[in-house]
């Protein structure tokens, strides 16, 4: 079997690289991208400059003001970086067409076959780095591998406007060393469990057997088992479908359950219901997202096997939720965001007429119901 050669490819500080490329003046001073400073809004992003004064993506703006007092805020401008982004697909696109986008600003490449037939996928990740710096006075890093989980961890290493190469031979040596809170997945909740068992780098975790890792952490056991060996034989996937639908706001004040809360619910409902119609999706199962004053989250979810979420049975199942959580869960708590969003997609069946949708892990998870009485 041929070994593959992917390429994970990461523009350093996006959104502010772009504000400081559009804006030269900007050039070595603290540019956050996000909310006003004196808004609730979070962090989008931070050039290297904010960086050292401790300013990371998600923080809030009221505390990265406090870091940095000469912090430059300006608002995300996001249509200028969606246009900047396809010009960066262009750019991958001289060498291969197999791209998988991840976000705006990094994706993931297969050149194993390219457009330049060129055997080293290093000199490639070199050559896209110059383009893109030639041609729009920006900055990547790129990560070399065999499959994505590597070369997405390399992509990492070396930034910013770095190159790191993970070779068959040398991949073994690399995941021992490696500090398993940077293996995608593993939070902090994960990250303090896997501390109880004395998991704190690669040589560690894959001292544990499959069995082990999947009693205590479930199906992500088994991701782990997989993973710390460089086991990843995803394909790098050229057009993904959405798994969901959402859409979410921050308050300007942290509200107490009432109706300023519920209004604001019905809004996101509203806005909901017009970006599946836009989409063109059904799904049956309704997520609503919760994120307390103290930013704790959380989130709860119902399935209907039996009908597509809309605006005529939305807001019977997420206010009672929100009415649940509020009242009984955690009492007494103020909210800082509220986010509604459907997913679990599914094809519609044409059947004398009638659009029929059937569910079928459903029912085999609960046979009576293909009982007759």
């Amino acid at each position: 079997m041929r070994t593959r050669k992917i390429i994970h490819f990461d523009m350093d500080a996006f959104y502010a690289s772009v504000e400081i490329k559009d804006n030269p003046h900007l050039e070595n001073l603290p540019v956050v991208v996000g909310g006003s400073p004196e808004s609730r809004g979070v962090v989008c992003a931070a050039s290297y400059t904010a960086r050292r004064f401790g300013i990371r993506s998600a923080m809030a703006c009221s505390r990265a003001v406090k870091l940095c007092p000469e912090a430059i805020f300006l608002r995300p401008r996001f249509d200028r970086y969606r246009e900047t982004s396809k010009n960066i697909h262009q750019v991958f696109r001289k060498y291969t067409d197999i791209i998988e986008p991840l976000s705006l600003d990094e994706a993931w490449l297969d050149v194993t076959v390219n457009h330049i037939h060129s055997p080293s996928a290093t000199w490639i990740a070199q050559m896209i780095k110059q383009d893109i710096k030639n041609e729009l006075n920006l900055i990547g890093s790129a990560g070399v591998s065999y499959n994505k989980f590597l070369a997405k961890i390399a992509s990492d290493e070396d930034k910013p406007d770095g190159l790191f190469v993970i070779t068959p031979d040398q991949a073994s040596e690399f995941l021992m060393e490696l500090p398993v809170r940077k293996l995608p997945g593993v939070g902090k909740v994960t990250m303090k469990k896997l501390e109880l068992f004395g998991i704190e780098k690669g040589k560690q975790l894959i001292a544990k057997e499959a069995d082990f890792l999947i009693q205590h952490f479930g199906k992500f056991g088994r991701y782990l088992y997989k993973i710390i060996r460089g086991i990843d034989d995803r394909p790098v996937i050229t057009h993904h479908e959405s798994k969901s639908v959402g859409i979410e706001t921050t308050f300007n004040s942290d509200l107490e359950y009432g109706e300023i809360m519920r209004q604001e619910l019905n809004k996101l409902i509203t806005g909901l219901d017009s970006r599946l119609k836009k989409k063109e999706k059904k799904g049956k199962t309704l997520t609503l997202k919760v994120k307390f004053a103290d930013f704790k989250q959380i989130t709860r979810s119902e399935t209907n096997p039996f009908a597509y979420y809309n605006q005529t049975n939305i807001p019977d199942v997420v206010h009672k939720k929100l009415y649940e959580i509020c009242h009984t869960q955690y009492p007494n708590q103020k909210i800082r965001l509220l986010g509604v969003s459907v997913s679990n997609f599914t094809e519609n069946k044409k059947q004398d007429g009638k659009t029929v949708q059937l569910d079928m892990d459903y029912f085999l998870n609960k046979p009576h119901l293909l009982t007759e009485p």
